[in-house]
């Protein structure tokens, strides 16, 4: 048997849900079952570990990202209905250990930290998936996602792609669903000192997302972990298209601190805006061999032989 729970807060505004769906969740069975170890959700608000596929090695293009893996989500809603629909769980079914893995970011992109969405699967496990930056307040109500909520939960999960599967704490910032400025932490614009990115675009309709740089591209010595944004090459993070940078296609806020839209050939996005620590940029000379950087005779990432050496 499948059921759906979902637990709200009443912390930052966020509407409640009616009496009917509190019926419908204190009315709902949950099997028994195994509930195994829950992935920690992401940092603070505003703060995220970044890595969609670090937990499971997976690529960003080995996700489910297509029509199949969000319709039944965008149309009947993030709360009890989309969760419990036929849809989800034929979707879900085919891959478990990858679904969790995407559900883990959808729900943490798209609710508030505080937030949870319960999900028993057809083995009787039960996975629990925990909010955190709270972009889609409307959808993690129960409503259809609105076409900026989809922009924007598209432009999170790109945000937090990590094409060397590994996990780098990044800043995220931007306006919710609808349009207000999501939380961020005290201190949180001088601990991410270095701009990074802004990633939007929209995977609920497959029309792919984009990622510009927010800073000067790496140059040829530099090289970092967090490579989507900053490596120069437009097939540098495929299938997130690359499309330069983004003071020339985004408007920013009125602090200047994040974008809050960005057009793309003819269509405007709401978009996600990402800051990185300066210590997470790799210099060949540094002294340390770093996993991007290889042996050989030169300066740049490629041939560092002051880090790593001729062979």
């Amino acid at each position: 048997m499948r059921s759906a729970k979902s637990h709200e807060s009443q912390g930052r505004g966020r509407r409640l849900l009616g009496a009917k769906a509190w019926a419908l969740l204190l009315g709902s069975g949950v099997a028994c079952g195994p509930i195994p170890d829950v992935p920690e959700a992401l940092d603070a608000p505003g703060l995220a570990r970044q890595g969609l596929a670090s937990d499971n090695g997976e690529s960003f293009n080995g996700l489910a990202f297509n029509g199949l893996a969000f319709n039944g989500l965008a149309f009947n809603g993030l709360a009890f209905n989309g969760l419990s629909s036929a849809a989800f769980a034929s979707w879900y079914d085919q891959n478990p250990a990858l679904a969790d893995n995407v559900m883990k970011y959808v729900t943490a992109c798209a609710l508030p930290a505080g937030q949870t969405r319960t999900y028993t699967d057809k083995q009787g496990v039960v996975r629990t998936w925990k909010g955190a930056l709270g972009f889609a307040p409307d959808w993690g109500a129960g409503q259809p996602a609105t076409v900026r909520e989809q922009q924007l939960v598209s432009g999170c999960l790109a945000a937090h792609v990590n094409k060397f599967g590994r996990t780098v704490p990044i800043s995220v910032r931007g306006r919710d669903g609808r349009g207000e400025p999501i939380a961020t932490a005290p201190g949180e614009l001088a601990t991410f000192a270095r701009r990074e990115g802004c990633f939007f675009g929209n995977l609920f309709t497959q029309t792919g997302v984009f990622v510009g740089h927010d800073s000067s591209p790496l140059k040829p010595h530099e090289s970092s972990v967090r490579a989507c944004a900053l490596e120069t090459g437009r097939d540098a993070c495929a299938p997130i298209a690359r499309v330069g940078s983004c003071a020339a296609k985004c408007t920013p806020d009125p602090t200047g601190t994040y974008y809050t839209q960005c057009t793309h050939e003819g269509v405007t996005y709401a978009p996600v805006t990402t800051r990185i620590r300066p210590q997470d940029i790799y210099v060949c000379g540094d002294g340390v061999c770093q996993f991007t950087e290889s042996a050989g005779i030169g300066l740049d990432t490629h041939h560092c032989t002051l880090d790593c050496g001729i062979l």
